[in-house]
Parts: structure tokens; C-alpha cells; sequence
């Protein structure tokens, strides 16, 4: 039809004029489509779509800034362009052309064109929702040709956001690709605009046909995700199962950002339980076991965080992860990936003895022990080394090397790994000859140091590895010869309620209390004071090692006059 123009080719057109062009073709369109004889079901379901088009007009004319706005613009050309389309098929279809045309050829054409009529009513409704006319006084540049994205600097970000759901593939494409860079450079613009639709549109996205608009939808997903507000819409709008699919058969960066969002989410015990749910353990073991680094480290550290799910961690076990994690110690890629793959070893190891027994059996201890070797031994090898001794017999642990690690540990190891290496020592100490092993190995000084942490429970669990130890009469000298133990250990008898460390030290001190020099350090320092407080509070010993220090005290006073 020579009377009908051609969408875009004047694009300085108002909105205005598209909005008339448009009325103006609707009633022709609707009669055309009336009068066809062939495909009567095909065209039926045309005329339904043609008819409510008016009404979808009027609800963006009835809009005080529809013609401000160039993305009702765009949408105005794009229902003029496809009127026209259908006046031209329904020209075609009752012709004597179109039975040269082919019956499957035509019947592809009216699919594709009630593809575009239901394309262009939801497009409308969707920009009536969104409320971007609302925004319209805020200046907008249409959107160039691909490959150029929308010139951020001028974007009114709700428009932005309306374009991932408003439009064609390629439109929305450059949509994701104009607000990845908007999010890179103001965040909170984006985050404060943010609704659950654009969510939904964004999660979509992650299942587009072109690798490249996974990529970046994923890219601004994972974003989103490190920003911290919005995990829980992402998760309730269905991104984990399509984000999982990525991590299976995405591209290189696809797949690394929705490994990164994976461990973001994962930080959640319900979101954690829901990944497991949704298949996501088996796609995260194997990048631990091919990926590249970054892929690797962040699939590691999302195991790790659902290895701190104790109902999961069976479901774990299954999947292969013990094995994998083991491998990770020894040949990780960067060493954020061993670490995480030593927390995980931690948590597996919590509170399952089948899964103790399984770490052992795969050769974990030997990987925990050399990978302690390092120049700063991690808690977390520590701690999954601590749930692992009590697995294993005495000479395994000596012949393995624990006692050098442990001391090592001691000396060099951040407080949360002396911490966790002084409960090793409480739990492996079971034997005398065991006791006397770990003070020949020179682990007695670096617990009386131990008793000056910071920290209340690395000073609580100090003091009961010296109560454990002092029970060997070789330990118990070096305890008494120790300039520091007796005052650290007086010190531990404040009675504060957030001292836990005082049982232990009371047992420390009653068995050093039969040393006269002692008594007498434990008397310049106090411990009368403190013990006839936790008397009147009846913690176990206290009296007990007052009236010695008062006999003693006594005596001394006797013996001078």
C-alpha cells in the first residue's frame, strides 16, 4: 500500500504523528483482516489482537507526557509499522499471489505477524505499568544502532529499566548493555528504581538466544547481587535455576558472573538449601575441578557456604565433594580456593562421623597437615584438622607429623587457628604419654601466651589445654618454672560472667598450688581477691584454692614475727 508510511524512515516524526498514523490504520487493518477467506482460525486470532489495540492507544494518549517520551515514541512507530504489515498480509492472503506463495509460508507470516500484535499490546501495557511516562520531563536520546549502547550520562534510568521488558531482542540487548554501564558508575541510581519486573526482565534475559546478552545480563545480575539489597527479590523472582543452566553451559564470563552470584546468594542458609534443591551442587563441583581461577575459587566458596547447612551436607557427600575438596587443598589454582576448600572441610566435619571417617579414608589429614605448612596456617585447616583427630589412632597422627604442625600452628597461625589448635591439643591429649609428647614439643609456652589473647574463647580454651597437660608432672614443672603462667592465670579469675575461662584456670592453679613460690605469686597477684568473689558466686574449686592461699598467707605471717 503506497499510502501507508513506512516506520522510521522520519524519525524526527512526533510521538503525536505516530499516534495518529496509527489510529488512522487500526480501522483499515480490521476490515482487511474481515474480509480475508483463507485461514479463517489464524486470522480470527489476528482480528481479537487488532480489536484491542484502540483501547491501548487511548490508555497512552490519555497520558499528560506520552508525546515527551521517546520510548513511547519507539513503541507508536513499532504498532504503526505492524498495522501496516497486517493490511499488506491480508492483501496478500486474498490474492491470487498467495496461493503461489505457499500455504506453510503463509501460515509462518501469520504466526510471525500475531507474534507482533501480542509483542506490541504487551509493550504498551508494560509502558503504561512501569510508570516511565510518569518520568518523561527527564531528557532521553533514543537509542542508536547497534553496536553503540545508549548514552548513559542522558538516560533516565526507569526508562532504561523499562527497555529490558519493552521491545524487540536486539533493543533490549542494547537496554542491558546501556545499563551495565549506568550501574557501574551510580548504583544507587539503579537500585533506587529497581522493581520486581525489572528483576523478572533481567532474569529472562539470562536465557536469551545470543551469548552475549547472557553475559551481560548475567554481569548486571551479579552486580546487583554484591550490592547487598536486593538477594532476596533476585532469588523470589526465579533467578536460581536459570543462573544454575549458566553455570553449566554458559560462556567463560557467563559462567564466571553466575558462579560469583551463586556464592553471593549462598550466604543465605534458606537460599543455600534452595541451590542444592535446584540441582546446583554438580555444575559447582566440576568448575571446582575445571574452571578457571576465578570460577574455581567462587564455586569453591559457594560449596563452602552450603556445606554450612547441616541438613545438606549429605547431599554433598553424595555429589563427590569430599574427594573434590581434598583435590583443592592439593592443587587449587589460587589459594582463596584452598581456603574455602578447608572451611568446607571444617563444616563437613562439624558433627557427621561418616563424614569424618570418609575425609580420613580419601587421604584429607595428609592434605590438611601440608597445607598447614605454609607461612600463615588458616583456623580453618585448623578447625577440620581439630574434628578429625579423635578418627584417628595416636601413632597415625605422630607418624603424619600433627605435633610440628600443631606447634607451628601455635607460633605462627592467626588467633582463630591458635585457638583452634589448643582445642586439637585438649582432644588429642588423652593418653599420658600423649600429654608428655606435646610439652616435649615445646607447645607449653606458646598456651601460657595464649592466656594474654584478646580474645575469651582462645584464652578459655588455652587454659584447659594447660589443665589437660599439667596432669604429666614433666608438663607441670615447666608450667611451674614459666615466669608468666601463674600471673596469666590469676588474671583468668575474674569473675565477670563473660570470663568462661575461669574454671580452668581455678584447676591450673589448685594443682600449682602445692609450689610455696606459687602461692606467693598467686597471692602478689591477687587471686584472694578474685577467689573470695567466685566463692560467694560457688564456682567449683574456688573455695578450695582460697583456704590454701589464706593457710599459706597465714603461715607467712607466723613465720615473720
Amino acid at each position: 500500500m503506497a499510502d501507508i508510511l513506512e516506520p522510521n524512515t522520519e524519525p524526527e516524526l512526533s510521538a503525536d504523528h505516530w499516534l495518529a498514523r496509527a489510529r488512522q490504520l487500526v480501522p483499515t487493518a480490521i476490515e482487511r483482516a474481515n474480509a480475508t477467506t483463507g485461514f479463517p482460525g489464524r486470522w480470527k486470532s489476528i482480528l481479537s489482537k487488532l480489536e484491542r489495540v484502540p483501547s491501548c492507544l487511548s490508555d497512552l494518549a490519555s497520558h499528560p507526557c506520552f508525546s515527551k517520551n521517546t520510548l513511547c515514541k519507539e513503541i507508536l512507530q513499532s504498532v504503526a509499522s505492524t498495522l501496516s504489515e497486517a493490511i499488506d498480509l491480508a492483501e496478500r492472503c486474498t490474492s491470487r499471489d498467495s496461493v503461489q506463495l505457499g500455504k506453510l509460508q503463509m501460515q509462518s507470516d501469520l504466526d510471525s505477524m500475531a507474534g507482533k500484535l501480542d509483542l506490541n499490546l504487551r509493550d504498551c501495557a508494560l509502558l503504561v505499568k512501569t510508570g516511565v511516562l510518569s518520568d518523561a520531563s527527564v531528557p532521553v536520546v533514543p537509542a542508536p544502532e547497534p553496536p553503540t549502547p545508549i548514552p548513559n550520562q542522558k538516560l533516565n534510568v526507569r526508562e532504561l529499566l523499562a527497555r529490558l521488558q519493552i521491545g524487540h531482542a536486539e533493543a533490549k540487548h542494547r537496554a542491558v548493555d546501556s545499563l551495565l554501564d549506568v550501574i557501574r558508575e551510580d548504583e544507587k541510581s539503579v537500585l533506587s528504581v529497581l522493581g520486581r519486573s525489572n528483576i523478572s526482565a533481567l532474569i529472562q534475559l539470562l536465557t536469551a538466544t545470543a551469548p552475549k546478552v547472557r553475559e551481560k545480563a548475567a554481569t548486571v545480575i551479579c552486580l546487583l547481587a554484591e550490592s547487598g539489597s536486593c538477594e532476596t527479590l533476585l532469588v523470589s523472582e526465579g533467578l536460581l535455576p536459570p543462573l544454575i543452566r549458566l553455570t553449566e553451559s554458559g560462556s567463560l564470563v557467563g559462567r564466571e558472573k553466575a558462579v560469583i552470584t551463586l556464592q553471593r546468594l549462598s550466604m543465605s542458609a534458606d537460599t543455600a538449601r534452595a541451590i542444592v534443591g535446584h540441582g546446583g551442587v554438580r555444575p559447582l563441583i566440576e568448575i571446582c575441578q575445571i574452571g578457571d581461577s576465578i570460577s574455581q575459587s567462587a564455586a569453591a566458596g559457594t560449596l563452602k557456604n552450603l556445606s554450612a547447612v547441616p541438613e545438606v551436607r549429605q547431599t554433598l557427600a553424595e555429589e563427590g565433594i569430599v574427594r573434590v575438596m581434598i583435590n583443592l587443598l592439593d592443587c587449587g589454582i589460587v589459594l582463596g580456593s584452598k581456603e574455602y576448600a578447608a572451611e568446607c572441610l571444617q563444616n563437613l566435619t562439624a558433627t557427621n562421623d561418616n563424614l569424618r571417617r570418609s575425609v580420613v579414608s580419601e587421604g584429607g589429614l595428609r592434605s590438611l597437615l601440608t597445607y598447614l605448612d605454609g607461612p600463615l596456617p588458616q583456623e580453618s585447616a585448623v578447625g577440620a584438622l581439630r574434628n578429625l583427630v579423635n578418627s584417628v589412632s595416636v601413632d597415625s597422627l605422630l607418624s603424619l607429623g600433627l605435633l610440628p604442625r600443631l606447634m607451628h600452628v601455635l607460633k605462627d597461625g592467626s588467633l582463630g587457628a591458635q585457638q583452634a589448635a589448643a582445642s586439637a591439643i585438649c582432644r588429642v591429649s588423652s593418653s599420658a604419654e600423649m600429654k608428655k609428647l606435646v610439652g616435649e614439643f615445646g607447645c607449653i609456652p606458646l598456651l601460657i601466651r595464649l592466656l594474654e589473647a584478646k580474645s575469651t574463647g582462645a584464652r578459655e580454651v588455652a587454659a584447659q589445654a594447660i589443665a589437660t597437660l599439667m596432669s604429666c608432672p614433666q608438663n607441670a614443672r615447666e608450667i611451674k618454672k614459666d615466669e608468666k603462667s601463674v600471673p596469666n592465670l590469676v588474671q583468668l579469675l575474674d569473675p565477670s560472667p563473660l570470663n568462661t575461662a575461669k574454671k580452668y584456670a581455678i584447676a591450673c592453679l589448685l594443682m600449682l598450688s602445692s609450689s610455696k613460690k606459687s602461692k606467693k605469686l598467686m597471692i602478689s597477684h591477687g587471686a584472694i581477691g578474685y577467689l573470695k568473689k567466685l566463692s560467694e558466686m560457688e564456682v567449683a574449686g574456688s573455695k578450695k584454692l582460697l583456704e590454701r592461699l589464706e593457710r599459706g598467707k597465714l603461715r607467712s605471717l607466723f613465720s615473720k614475727k
